[in-house]
């Protein structure tokens, strides 16, 4: 990776973490969720439902919506007793739920298996990008498990309420992707009792120097550095490393993060999500969430610049599709498919492609 690539996830990391910017010249659950189940996939239609989400209110209320195709009546149940019931298609707010570390619920149909799905973001004091990787449909009717992986922003802020809440949630092995630098200015706090692995992903690629100087550099320098994740010698160790992981560890979640958790971070979510199966627009909005959860953070990064210095900042910041985009097309062109990437890239060749949908997927 050359230095300009480098300079702009250095940068990244200092306006996040709040460390000195160098001058820039201008041009002018208390439970776990359900646990796996190894069953055959029989069919793309065991599980009815076509959609489904559990989105968390500021209020403490739930909003649960779904589709199911070909039902009559759909049933919704947590902590064991019914809070939301309708036909194929419906929306239902829950509130006063007890207490939990996460509220999960069950969607079950007159017809097919159920889903088990909780609200993506996992709540914290000390991250804001710290969600669940799973409940997402793949194109053959399957969907991926939550309470497996997690992703997320760094973790050197974590309260040890929130690593509590962590270990109570089955996190056990934790994935760095953050550079050497990183790690030695804000080291993780880890949940009491998890494995820490360094999968350092612009590992190797030497120092960085230069800064951008106007908002398209800076968007050249993401895109280039999307490329040098999908390329790069450090990037195709550290995800390797990443999803071995994921499919070893099945009977324990697993975390993988970085600085903000939307670049490192959002290639390896990426990467996990398309190797199941889950089509691409669903890829790219669970990409561009970070801007959402970000926002706040982002917001008042920019809002102690000068005008000119954020324009050149913010597309360090944002999360956007071309960045996402660059990626799949340099695993194009460097290795001619998806299925190739993961072979050649991440040794993962069908027969453990296969292992990581039986461990991941339900349906």
């Amino acid at each position: 990776m050359n230095k300009a690539t480098l300079s702009a996830t250095a940068l990244v990391s200092a306006l996040t973490l709040g460390l000195p910017l160098a001058p820039t010249a201008l041009a002018s659950p208390s439970e776990r969720g359900p646990s796996r189940t190894h069953e055959p996939h029989r069919s793309g239609h065991s599980i009815p439902f076509t959609e489904a989400t559990v989105t968390a209110g500021s209020d403490g209320s739930y909003t649960l919506s779904w589709k199911a195709e070909g039902v009559r009546r759909v049933e919704i149940r947590a902590h064991g007793r019914v809070v939301a019931r309708g036909g194929a298609t419906g929306r239902a707010v829950v509130t006063g739920l007890p207490a939990a570390d996460r509220q999960w619920f069950r969607f079950a149909a007159d017809r097919g298996r159920g889903l088990e799905l909780a609200d993506r973001l996992v709540r914290l004091s000390g991250t804001v990008n710290l969600r669940d990787a799973g409940g997402y449909r793949t194109e053959d009717g399957r969907w991926v498990r939550m309470g497996e992986v997690y992703r997320s922003d760094a973790l050197d802020r974590l309260t040890p309420e929130d690593r509590a809440k962590l270990r109570r949630l089955g996190v056990r092995t934790v994935f760095d992707l953050r550079m050497e630098d990183e790690r030695a200015k804000a080291p993780d706090r880890v949940p009491a009792g998890a494995d820490y692995v360094v999968a350092d992903v612009f590992a190797g690629s030497g120092a960085f120097q230069q800064l951008p100087r106007t908002p398209a550099e800076a968007e050249r320098m993401m895109v280039d550095a999307e490329k040098s994740m999908v390329s790069g010698e450090g990037g195709k160790k550290a995800y390797r490393q990443v999803l071995d992981g994921i499919a070893e560890d099945d009977a324990r979640s697993v975390l993988f993060h970085c600085t903000a958790g939307k670049d490192r971070t959002g290639w390896a979510g990426a990467a996990l999500l398309t190797a199941l199966g889950v089509p691409r627009e669903t890829v790219m909005a669970d990409y561009l969430a970070s801007n959402t959860y970000r926002k706040a953070a982002n917001d008042a990064v920019l809002g102690q610049l000068p005008p000119a210095q954020a324009a050149v900042y913010k597309p360090l910041l944002d999360v956007r599709p071309e960045y996402l985009n660059s990626g799949y097309d340099e695993v194009g062109t460097a290795y001619g498919s998806f299925d190739r990437y993961l072979k050649d890239a991440l040794g993962i060749d069908h027969r453990e492609l296969k292992r990581l949908r039986e461990e991941l997927l339900v349906g």
